[in-house]
């Protein structure tokens, strides 16, 4: 493969990547941000529990890696089914389903997270806010399915 059929694979590669992840952008920076107020809440409750270790850490940001792997794969399915269906002439008006619903379904996990570690930190947080989270999750699960089978 010659220079510019590489150049011209990638930059088609790259700006498909960008277009799908155009409804993903909102999403992914909310999913960006409560990932690192999770990790630092996580912090602050291993501190105050005297359970801080560096090993727990170093998991928490390889789970977090993994949830950009897990929006990825959801990516490809959106992609998959998009492709399937235009081969058989059928057009869809989304473009990325699964990539979105997954990355809400993370930002509740995360928020639920937040919320637990701030109640071991001793942060008074009304019941309703937890139980809202909780709802929401549920919501997102039955919006999208089971998919974790």
């Amino acid at each position: 493969m010659n220079d510019k059929t590489l150049k011209a694979a990638f930059s088609t590669m790259f700006t498909v990547l960008v277009c799908d992840l155009h409804m993903v952008a909102a999403p992914l920076t909310v999913l960006l941000a409560v990932m690192v107020a999770d990790y630092l809440t996580g912090i602050f409750a291993a501190w105050e529990t005297a359970a801080l270790s560096s090993r727990k850490g170093l998991h928490g940001i390889i789970k977090k890696i993994g949830y950009l792997f897990a929006i990825a794969a959801a990516m490809g399915v959106d992609w998959l089914i998009g492709a399937g269906m235009a081969q058989v002439g059928i057009h869809l008006d989304y473009t990325v389903f699964f990539g979105v619903l997954v990355t809400i379904w993370l930002i509740i996990n995360e928020l639920i997270s937040i919320l637990e570690n701030l109640v071991k930190i001793g942060v008074p947080l009304p019941k309703f806010l937890m139980a809202t989270v909780r709802k929401l999750k549920v919501a997102v699960e039955q919006k999208g399915g089971d998919c974790h089978d």
